[in-house]
């Protein structure tokens, strides 16, 4: 269960993203940034992703610190730079969803309830808890469709297997077989699509 805590810690962080600026928003301290000299206002969604990424990743070392002095081992210097690509693609997309939603929503009780929401089913429709064969076909298909499931087999494979190559399959879904260079095409992809899809709404907001 190692890699699904290193996973959701990621994403629960990267999640949160937005309540920050979404507090900021509602006191008016976001208004005082936006009237500041000040040579690009994209530096202040700029600065709160990179905040979320650093502090990700201070969890995630803490949590492999931790689980490596409980036995769960430590993956090699490759396996290490797999894990570290695959969150912060999934930190970066995560972040970007959030951000969007802090400058999209009415309030900050809007956006802890969406968080709330999406928390848990992405939780048990994922392989985090349990691999996709105990699943009911209905649930194998969620979770194989789920991009949190293949960070999390990423991570797992980084762990169980020294010599991984980009060509392992690493995940068999009712509609084939997903491979490593397969579950982060999706997340860069997904990354993409967040940014792209959350520009306009800050160049309305910020501009």
């Amino acid at each position: 269960m190692g890699a699904g805590i290193i996973v959701f810690t990621a994403f629960g962080g990267a999640l949160n993203a937005g309540l920050p600026v979404m507090f900021d928003r509602e006191f008016g301290f976001l208004n005082r940034l936006l009237v500041a000299p000040l040579v690009s206002r994209f530096s202040i969604v700029l600065a709160s992703a990179l905040f979320i990424t650093a502090l990700s990743f201070i969890q995630t070392l803490v949590i492999m610190a931790a689980g490596t002095l409980l036995g769960m081992g430590l993956p090699g210097l490759s396996g290490l730079g797999l894990i570290a690509l695959t969150l912060l693609l999934l930190i970066l997309a995560v972040t970007g969803v959030s951000l969007g939603l802090a400058f999209s929503l009415k309030g900050h009780i809007e956006l802890i309830a969406i968080i709330f929401v999406t928390n848990l089913p992405l939780l048990f429709s994922s392989t985090a808890l349990a691999p996709l064969s105990f699943m009911p076909t209905w649930l194998r298909w969620i979770a194989s469709l789920n991009p949190l499931s293949y960070a999390i087999e990423i991570i797992r494979t980084a762990y169980s297997d020294p010599h991984w190559q980009f060509g392992q399959t690493i995940l068999t879904a009712p509609f084939g077989s997903v491979t490593i260079a397969g579950g982060l095409v999706t997340l860069v992809v997904l990354t993409g699509i967040t940014i792209l899809g959350i520009r306009p709404l800050l160049d309305r907001k910020l501009g």
